[in-house]
């Protein structure tokens, strides 16, 4: 593409107990006469964090230096200004962030341009996913996309797809899978990267996703190394908590039109999922605050029926006083334990949907997250979903995890119902409360979180930490939790030799890699504190 070809592009996953290790090469050489500037963009999951970039030009190698988002800007807006080369962070897509960076390079020279990042897979509807995004711009002679997985416990399912795989590409996507090892590897022709038998364009372009999930023979893994622990909680065949939801629904008049309509479509599958042991409610908020019921109420076939008749009437109008209607949902859930109309042994959750700014009662944002987290009290997890780009998505991530949630966008497309019932479907299954993962205080140094609301079906809990003693080699824990039908209460033991056993198979293991989640972990939960 003027004049500039990409002739290697390189994706290389390692990805050991759930942490992925990722390097993007990719060569450039100048086919032009005179000099010409090289771009490399690329996507990345919002969850990464970069760990390394360089640059070789003719064959002499540049390192970068990663700083703070804030700093690089400033840094990033003054290289340019003089001409010298920079790279910077931006978000892109619904999952993405783009590094971009470009250089000017001589007629007949060559750039290598290789980026490093790290993340650590979630676990969600019983599978680890792996995404990556796919699109060189340019049909490239040696493109190639390898994963390699190592997991201790055992690998059960293996599964790599993309967004623009044809039929006859699908048959280069190669796969293996032995007992403890995965590997996934794409490596299409340039033909078959056409996109007709003459074109220059390329097919690829979107994401590639790998996924997969681990033997559980037991409720939970432990693993030491090098003075680090990981341990990986996720239970399985639980019987499912009955649910308390109270939905608090944001009907000004922004949400007016087709948000408001996919809104209701979501809610409507929703009602349709919920269970007869469930309870559950509606409050809506405009320049008023409004509820179906003054309670909460049990999902019986009439009670649902009529939640329906409720929600096809939902009509957007008015300004968005956001305060009185979370506060209003909370009071009810409150009163629903107080009065003990719901049973001990339920989950309770409030998940709210807003696309504005609060304009009506409180305003305020300090005193709105005040008010909420005194009243919520750490009882339960307040989820929230941020409707479009009108939203102030900072403050509703901050309260949310404050009080033991977290917030997701929502995405004003085509599928925005389709995104709604999936974060429901993702929270709709708890199957314990209160879970707390103890570890002897006096080996521990640096805990991250070990303390969660809830625990879902599908989900895992992940705990790593650091050892007082870093030759200590052995750890002992205990493990809480409430069931639906009974407490669960149990310790678990691991020896760093039995780790050791199982890591023997060196070659798909990169560096200390429990030392790089336990600080992952660590840098996204003060992430989410600040």
């Amino acid at each position: 593409v003027n004049g500039i070809e990409i002739y290697n592009m390189k994706i290389d996953s390692k990805i050991t107990s759930r942490f992925a290790h990722n390097v993007i090469t990719s060569r450039a050489v100048n086919r032009g006469k005179e000099s010409k500037e090289v771009f490399f963009d690329v996507e990345l999951p919002k969850t990464a964090f970069i760990t390394n970039f360089s640059m070789t030009i003719d064959g002499v190698t540049y390192p970068g230096t990663i700083k703070e988002k804030e700093a690089a800007k400033k840094q990033y807006e003054k290289a340019v200004s003089r001409g010298q080369t920079a790279g910077l962070v931006k978000a892109s897509g619904r999952k993405t962030e783009k590094f971009t960076v470009s250089v000017n390079i001589k007629a007949a020279s060559k750039v290598t341009f290789e980026l490093t990042y790290e993340e650590l897979l979630k676990r969600r509807f019983g599978k680890y996913e792996m995404f990556i995004k796919v699109k060189p711009k340019q049909l490239v002679k040696d493109f190639e996309i390898e994963v390699n997985i190592f997991e201790p416990q055992g690998i059960t399912e293996l599964e790599a797809e993309g967004t623009f795989i044809t039929n006859e590409l699908q048959n280069t996507i190669k796969k293996t899978v032995s007992e403890k090892k995965g590997s996934i590897s794409f490596k299409p022709t340039l033909d078959q990267q056409r996109t007709c038998a003459n074109c220059s364009q390329s097919v690829l372009d979107g994401d590639f996703t790998v996924r997969y999930d681990v033997k559980r023979t037991t409720p939970d893994n432990l693993q030491i190394v090098n003075g680090y622990f990981v341990h990986f909680f996720a239970p399985t065949n639980l019987p499912k908590l009955p649910k308390n939801i109270i939905f608090v629904l944001d009907n000004s008049g922004s949400m007016y039109g087709k948000a408001m309509e996919q809104t209701k479509e979501a809610l409507l599958k929703i009602l349709d999922d919920i269970k007869e042991d469930d309870f559950f409610n509606f409050v809506l908020f405009n320049t008023d605050v409004s509820t179906w019921k003054e309670t909460l109420i049990k999902a019986t076939p009439e009670n649902l029926d009529e939640a329906r008749k409720f929600v096809r009437n939902i009509y957007a109008d008015g300004l968005t006083n956001l305060h009185g209607g979370l506060m209003k949902g909370i009071d009810i859930l409150n009163a629903a334990h107080q009065e003990n109309l719901v049973s001990k042994r339920s989950a309770s959750v409030v998940i709210m949907l807003t696309d504005g700014q609060p304009n009506r009662g409180v305003s305020n944002i300090e005193d709105i997250e005040r008010d909420v987290k005194n009243a919520i009290d750490g009882r339960y997890p307040l989820y929230n979903l941020a409707f479009g780009h009108g939203v102030d998505y900072g403050f509703l991530e901050r309260m949310a995890l404050e009080n033991k949630g977290l917030a997701r966008r929502i995405y004003p497309d085509s599928d925005t119902a389709l995104q709604l019932q999936g974060f429901y479907d993702e929270v709709s299954n708890p199957m314990l409360t209160d879970v707390e993962l103890n570890y002897p205080e006096n080996e521990i140094s640096d805990l991250t979180t070990n303390r969660f609301k809830h625990f879902y079906d599908g989900a895992e809990i992940v705990v790593a930490g650091r050892f007082v003693d870093s030759n200590q080699n052995h750890l002992t824990v205990d493990v809480r939790g409430e069931g639906a039908n009974d407490a669960l209460s149990y310790t678990t033991q691991q020896d760093a030799e039995q780790t050791a056993q199982a890591f023997q198979e060196k070659e798909y293991i990169f560096g200390e890699f429990i030392e790089r989640l336990w600080a992952y972990l660590t840098i996204e939960q003060l992430l989410e504190k600040r």
